[in-house]
């Protein structure tokens, strides 16, 4: 006789198979089938877990608004399904896998960065604590505590075992644990990178029991207007990802600064859920956050950094991508001249629902929107190191979509496959094939004439050269390298620094190590080099843009860039 179990996972098996397909008959037979699981009680984690993918998958692509209140309805009821799995004393560990962690009526529990406990300890103080059950180290605390703490040294100094919780909520004021902490290290005499790399160094972990509306289950935008999916959904077979790309740019607003906060907090919630943490959404600009729709359900929110953020070289940006309000996955783009660095994670339970044209969408917005037109693939997206690249075909999702190895070797290796395939329908790639084609990135350019160009740079391969110089020029010293590259980098280009800002001076202090490798710098023209001068100062620009569309302008510069990063 089928136990519940048996029962139950033949059910989520019928569920699965209907969630991908978009006809009348089947939006009848998932109605009755929703209709049915609502009223179940899930025996395992496990099955209560793919129940909700399921319901997150149909959520964000749904039917009709029959069926889209249905499954907002079960995911609503999922903080108490949780607990009662909970108080019946069945294992609930799954719920903490990285995968599907996030899920209403459940906990996340990690040593996340300074900047991040200290945007919940404003935004969800009454969610989060110390999870002291993980803490290891305590030798740490009595490198750090005592300077919060009046005769806490007394005891760290010369004591075994000492009770630094018990120190630590004699001291908080009624304030929570965390709290407390936190505005110890903001009154700290330090720079905000100062105090996250001494917080940083506690390995504290915290636990973080996010609201509904917080939760993976439940975060969404708001109201909007709904795309109801009445045919089957756009496959990557039927997307060319060139002809994306030269398709006219969607309208693209400025948000205000208070929505741009707003969504950058839920860009932070639904990375932090999830144990990631993405540079652009922690320290995203939230007076230069930019909405577009593109259609079908799918919203882009694109973040940049302020000034004091920037990288020293890249030009940064992020992008959240909603679906149906629902956030399906993000984007992060670090740039140089017309070369962008594209890092997609389309979230896991969505990855069957039109991946490759929502892929292509964003990357055409950010065409047009920083002028880029080659796209580079690391070897990391690809499933270099990266078990979940190689599961997922991550190659081969962006070789039909036209990208191409940038080393001839694994490109022959490429076409070798390729020839397999069109040999054996049945053949797949070995994943040991596949991890030797993740060794290299990839390249996708729309301008053919500058085909190949990028092929051997590497942004770090400029950072090795820099490190290289400093110790041999420089006896190893950074500053005495920095101060004397910003003197000659200002009289070869007549910087007059008393006339800039100090974000200016910063963009300076980075770039002049890179612009002093260029030999020929001083040769360059008059009008060459004050183009310099204004892309050095766009750098600190209200909008990192400017930074790009200038060096896109100056052919000696991008030149003499790919040359010492090749």
């Amino acid at each position: 006789m089928p136990t519940l179990s048996s029962k139950i996972d033949h059910l989520l098996d019928q569920l699965d198979e209907l969630k991908g397909r978009f006809d009348v008959s089947a939006n009848e037979k998932l109605l009755r089938l929703l209709t049915r699981l609502k009223q179940t009680n899930f025996p395992t984690a496990e099955s209560l877990i793919r129940f909700h993918e399921i319901l997150l998958f149909v959520r964000a692509y749904p039917r009709n608004a029959r069926l889209l209140t249905l499954t907002e309805s079960i995911l609503s009821s999922f903080p108490e399904r949780v607990a009662t799995l909970e108080e019946a004393g069945i294992d609930t560990s799954a719920f903490f896998s990285p995968e599907i962690s996030g899920i209403a009526g459940t906990f996340v529990s990690d040593t996340f960065s300074y900047y991040i406990v200290r945007w919940l300890s404003r935004k969800h103080p009454a969610q989060i604590c110390f999870d002291w059950d993980w803490f290891e180290d305590e030798n740490r605390l009595a490198e750090t505590l005592p300077r919060f703490m009046p005769l806490l040294e007394e005891d760290a100094s010369v004591e075994a075992n000492v009770p630094y919780v018990i120190w630590l909520r004699a001291a908080r004021n009624g304030k929570s644990e965390i709290t407390w902490l936190i505005e110890r290290f903001e009154h700290l005499p330090l720079s905000d990178e100062a105090k996250a790399e001494l917080y940083d160094s506690q390995q504290l972990y915290v636990r973080w029991r996010p609201a509904y509306s917080a939760s993976r289950t439940g975060m969404r935008l708001g109201s909007r207007t709904f795309f109801y999916h009445r045919t089957p959904l756009i496959s990557r077979r039927d997307i060319s990802l060139i002809d994306e790309l030269l398709q006219p740019a969607p309208e693209i607003l400025h948000l205000s600064r208070m929505e741009g906060r707003r969504i950058l907090d839920m860009a932070r919630e639904t990375s932090t859920v999830r144990y990631r943490e993405l540079y652009g959404f922690t320290h995203g600009d939230e007076a230069r956050v930019l909405y577009t729709n593109v259609g079908r359900g799918v919203e882009l929110f694109i973040c940049g950094l302020p000034p004091e953020r920037r990288l020293p070289v890249r030009a940064y940006h992020a992008a959240m991508i909603f679906k149906n309000s629902v956030p399906v996955g993000y984007f992060e783009g670090l740039s140089l001249f017309e070369r962008m660095e594209s890092g997609f994670n389309f979230y896991y339970s969505f990855r069957e629902g039109e991946t490759a044209w929502i892929y292509a969408k964003t990357l055409n917005v950010l065409r047009h929107l920083l002028g880029v037109t080659a796209f580079y693939i690391d070897p990391y997206q690809i499933g270099y190191e990266n078990e979940e690249g190689i599961e997922s075909g991550a190659f081969w999702f962006y070789r039909k979509l036209g990208f191409r190895p940038v080393r001839r070797d694994l490109q022959s290796l490429t076409e070798k496959e390729e020839e397999q395939i069109a040999r054996r329908k049945t053949y797949r790639t070995p994943p040991t094939v596949l991890r030797r084609l993740a060794e290299g990135g990839m390249i996708l350019e729309l301008n053919k004439t500058l085909e190949g160009d990028w092929d051997r740079f590497s942004v770090r391969n400029i950072g090795l050269q820099v490190q290289q110089r400093m110790a041999s020029r420089y006896q190893g010293n950074s500053e005495l390298m920095r101060q004397k590259c910003v003197h000659e980098i200002s009289e070869t280009l007549r910087i007059r620094q008393n006339a800039w800002n100090e974000r200016e001076l910063r963009a300076l202090n980075h770039l002049a190590l890179v612009l002093n490798m260029i030999p020929d710098l001083k040769s360059w023209t008059k009008d060459e080099q004050e183009q310099l001068v204004r892309v050095v100062r766009a750098k600190a620009s209200s909008d990192e843009a400017n930074y790009l569309k200038l060096m896109q302008r100056h052919a000696r510069l991008r030149r003499s860039s790919i040359k010492l990063g090749s």
